[in-house]
């Protein structure tokens, strides 16, 4: 089966389910899962951060001179050579709709969205001779992926 046409099948499902979580998001109680969330303790869905990841965000923090706390966004999109991808970014400020997943000092924010790709994972920060990056290195929602950990598949 080509790449192609596994989307083409997947497509109607993630459509459902991202309306299903715009809807969840919707409703009054997203603010206080959000909280539950960032105050409860880690679980077997939470998104941790190993060592490396939280050294290389404080090199990052100590680096900028602004006022605003620098956090780490995780976000999945589609595409990338395995159907999904991941990517990270620096972020200022929280949404609504934003898991926080804190250890010592370091924020991780995902969205609601994005969560239900990636709960229970792993952010590591590597640093190889082809590149330095903010990867995910464990992820129980992925049953595959490419070689350079940016892409994945998801179980059916």
């Amino acid at each position: 089966m080509s790449r192609t046409s596994l989307i083409r099948r997947l497509a109607p499902f993630f459509a459902a389910r991202i309306r299903q979580n715009h809807r969840l998001l919707s409703s009054s109680s997203a603010s206080a899962l959000r909280e539950a969330v960032s105050s409860s303790s880690p679980s077997s869905d939470s998104v941790q951060l190993t060592e490396n990841c939280i050294q290389k965000m404080r090199e990052l923090q100590a680096g900028e001179e602004s006022s605003g706390e620098k956090m780490l966004r995780l976000s999945v999109e589609t595409g990338g050579c395995s159907g999904f991808q991941y990517a990270f970014n620096i972020d200022d400020k929280t949404n609504a709709d934003d898991r926080v997943y804190e250890r010592e000092g370091v924020k991780l924010l995902v969205d609601n969205i994005s969560y239900d790709f990636v709960k229970g994972a792993t952010v590591d920060y590597v640093d190889e001779l082809i590149r330095s990056a903010f990867v995910v290195v464990e992820n129980p929602s992925a049953v595959g992926g490419c070689s350079c950990k940016s892409s994945f598949m998801v179980k059916q």
